[in-house]
């Protein structure tokens, strides 16, 4: 028999133990910038705090789903993230996954600071809200929140009424499930490819198209 040389199998062992600590912290990191939603006992949702590590969606300017709002000359931005496992299973399936959470980032604008002299740039943050897809706890499946209150940001915030405007409008309008992916152009070209637009969304497409 040949006698194993002590330090190569020294060697080999430390290799195999950096090799665990890596992929173990691989998986923590992982599981601390996606983590599942979490509410409290009062089935409140915890505001996440590390949002903009998630995946970025998109952005509006000025966006309003009724009449041109006041202050439209300073238009708002809004930013959308998305839970990064959430956005993986979009992309191979066209749906959103049970658990999946969004974040709806609300910053004011300028037109003018440092060197520039036209369009806007965001500035200070005016309000977060979320949407949470949890198939046991909402009648709908999907629940909605805004951590605002009296100027402040609140560290939770309870679901609006099922029957709210806000659960009413993201049921009747939404592209995929109660989403509004019609505003995410990546995304939208992934739902049309599985197939996965709402039927509703589709006809008032083709209206919207007949018409013009």
């Amino acid at each position: 028999m040949t006698a194993i040389d002590p330090l190569v199998n020294l060697e080999t062992t430390m290799k195999h133990a950096a090799l665990l600590a890596a992929l173990t912290l691989t998986v923590l990191s992982a599981q601390t910038n996606d983590p599942a939603p979490r509410f409290t006992k009062d089935n409140e949702l915890l505001r996440p705090t590390n949002y903009r590590e998630w995946i970025y969606l998109t952005s509006g300017l000025g966006m309003s789903y009724g009449i041109r709002p006041a202050g439209a000359d300073a238009p708002a931005f809004d930013n959308v993230f998305v839970h990064p496992s959430a956005y993986k299973a979009f992309l191979a399936t066209g749906k959103w996954p049970d658990k999946t959470m969004f974040i709806l980032e609300i910053r004011s604008s300028a037109s003018h600071g440092s060197i520039n002299k036209a369009g806007h740039f965001q500035t200070d943050l005016v309000a977060i809200d979320a949407a949470v897809k949890d198939e046991s706890r909402f009648k709908d499946k999907w629940g909605y929140f805004a951590f605002n209150s009296g100027g402040s940001l609140r560290d939770s915030a309870k679901p609006f009424a099922a029957d709210s405007a806000c659960n009413a409008c993201h049921e009747k309008n939404a592209a995929v499930e109660n989403t509004f992916v019609q505003f995410y152009p990546t995304l939208l070209d992934v739902a049309r490819a599985k197939h996965t637009l709402n039927p509703s969304f589709v006809a008032a497409q083709a209206s919207e198209g007949a018409s013009k």
